[in-house]
């Protein structure tokens, strides 16, 4: 059991830090990288993506305003609504984050794709039993 508790804690780091190395080569943050992803959609709302991760809004601004100065995104004005500002990629942040995608994505043909799908299938089964403790474990723990 603490064998399997400590492989899960190491797959967790190795998984963070290989996507601190992705963000990296794009000359980003974690959360910068995260921001520029939800912008990419079309739904981006700030207050919701701070509130989603458990940050603050002014921590969320402070992040989009890196990502102006960096010339990644623009923000406007709302045109059905002047309280709101809309966020968009520039030429350059498509650019970044094509790059991200297709280096993410070398990533998983590298590692996840030689894997056997049997494997691959017992993984998904064993780690979402796990996660489904954990999240019930979570909300009776609270109580």
């Amino acid at each position: 059991m603490h064998g399997a508790i400590a492989c899960l804690q190491r797959l967790t780091d190795v998984f963070q830090q290989r996507r601190t190395q992705l963000a990296q080569s794009a000359g980003l943050s974690d959360q910068q990288w995260a921001v520029l992803e939800e912008v990419s959609s079309d739904h981006f709302m700030p207050s919701m993506f701070a509130k989603s991760r458990e940050s603050s809004a002014a921590a969320v601004s402070k992040i989009l305003r890196q990502l102006v100065d960096k010339e990644l995104i623009v923000g406007r004005v709302d045109t059905t609504d002047a309280r709101q500002r809309r966020y968009e990629l520039t030429a350059q942040g498509k650019k970044t984050m094509l790059s991200l995608r297709k280096n993410r994505e070398r990533a998983v043909e590298a590692i996840w794709m030689p894997l056997p799908t049997k494997e691959l299938d017992a993984f998904i089964r064993f780690g979402t039993r796990i996660t489904e403790s954990m999240e019930n474990y979570a909300s009776t723990a609270a109580d």
